[in-house]
């Protein structure tokens, strides 16, 4: 394992559990392989994070405590929720930087030493602008996402994974084997 990668940050919908839809919470199911792979990383010393985009606490449809509450159950540190709809233009929501930069300034590390896992492209624009390296998982929307954007976009994940466990796989590789200088 590398030793200076300091935290990662995995979207929730469609990269540790439920489908490419938002599934409110006592819907939501975690993939079999997610609590393992969280409590890898956090015996590693790495920090893990959530974070997402979470639209319908905005129409009233879930609270963010809801989420929260169901999210921290997982293992994960910290959450990291943005509750806005798209149209507010706020600076959290993803593809914005803004869960990540309020992350690195609360816990003090480089966001150049951290990883995102995320299943559409706006987690990966997020990763790349934030100077994260940026794996993008083909459950959940990944699939689609990759068919649609991988051709045509400028902005590319630094690994496709089949899964977070493949994605974390990879991660993990013995020191050596994945640069985080870029």
């Amino acid at each position: 394992m590398n030793n200076e990668l300091q935290a990662v940050f995995l979207d929730r919908d469609g990269t540790i559990g439920g489908s490419d839809a938002v599934e409110y919470p006592g819907e939501f199911k975690l993939f079999p392989y997610t609590e393992q792979i969280i409590k890898e990383l956090k015996a590693k010393g790495i920090q893990v994070f959530s974070f997402t985009n979470q639209p319908g606490i905005s129409r009233a449809e879930a609270t963010e405590n809801d989420f929260v509450r169901e999210i921290k159950a997982f293992g994960f540190d910290e959450i990291y929720l943005c509750p806005h709809h798209h149209k507010e233009g706020c600076q959290c929501r993803k593809p914005s930087t803004g869960m990540l930069e309020k992350a690195a300034k609360n816990h003090s590390f480089e966001l150049s030493k951290c990883a995102v896992f995320g299943d559409r492209r706006t987690d990966i624009l997020a990763a790349k602008s934030a100077g994260c390296i940026a794996v993008l998982v083909l459950t959940g929307s990944g699939a689609a996402d990759y068919e649609q954007n991988h051709l045509t976009s400028n902005v590319q994940p630094d690994y496709v994974a089949e899964n977070l466990q493949a994605g974390a796989d990879w991660l993990l590789k013995p020191s050596g084997e994945l640069n985080l200088n870029k």
